[in-house]
């Protein structure tokens, strides 16, 4: 059984938790059986010991990793000392907290708010991205992107919305801007949630997107096998 921490770093709205669940319970369906997960509430302080798992699963946030929060330097810190100790996995708000942590930049994008199902080319040849893909489509929400790449980080996915989607260090840290372990029901449910902020026309876009067909089950297995070791990471 493959051990994994989930950091815990925001909460989906109070309105849609009932019928969509937490992010640790995504990542729990998303990552399926043969995985013995443990949630650590990273706001309230909590970081696991990376010696104790094999692996790390940073969620999203309401937050940018650029705000003045007290729970936000531990949590960058942590990511420092814990690469090269179990595989971490980085999702929107973790991807850009591992990208900041790790001496990139991260801002809130000029192109405003990626939402709805984005479609990004696979520009990586991990061993551990299989079923291969040239471009897989992913629910998207989020107006933070990483705009400078940390030193010695491959891309993974990119797309003219997104350039850095997904980013890759040596053989023991992935990250993904876009988010496998949303529903296209959930990611429709925050569109509409927030029609006071997202223009009309991007959130009609969106809605309509969501409707497609997705990658959801592709980027699912490469992030269970990146994680259970069988796809060759470290």
């Amino acid at each position: 059984m493959t051990r994994i921490a989930i950091l815990e770093t925001g909460a989906p709205p109070a309105v849609l938790a009932p019928a969509h669940g937490d992010y640790p319970a995504m990542f729990r369906a998303l990552l399926g059986d043969g995985f013995d997960t443990e949630t650590f509430d990273v706001q309230a302080g909590a970081l696991p010991d990376p010696d104790q798992f094999d692996g790390a699963i940073i969620t999203g946030s309401a937050a940018g990793v650029y705000e003045d929060h007290a729970w936000i330097p531990p949590l960058l810190d942590w990511i420092r000392n814990a690469r090269g100790r179990l595989r971490l996995v980085g999702v929107c708000f973790g991807h850009q907290a591992m990208a900041q942590a790790l001496g990139g930049r991260v801002e809130k994008s000029g192109r405003g708010w990626g939402v709805g199902l984005h479609r990004y080319q696979v520009g990586g040849a991990e061993p551990w991205m299989r079923p291969a893909a040239a471009e897989i489509a992913i629910p998207v929400s989020h107006q933070d992107q990483v705009v400078v790449p940390p030193p010695g980080a491959r891309v993974l996915l990119a797309s003219a919305f997104t350039p850095y989607a997904g980013l890759a260090w040596d053989e023991d840290a992935v990250s993904f801007q876009c988010h496998p372990e949303f529903s296209p029901a959930y990611a429709a449910a925050l569109v509409e949630g927030r029609g006071e902020r997202i223009p009309s026309a991007v959130a009609s876009e969106a809605l309509a997107s969501l409707r497609q067909p997705d990658d959801r089950g592709v980027l699912g297995e490469w992030i269970r096998r990146f994680l259970d070791g069988s796809g060759g990471a470290a």
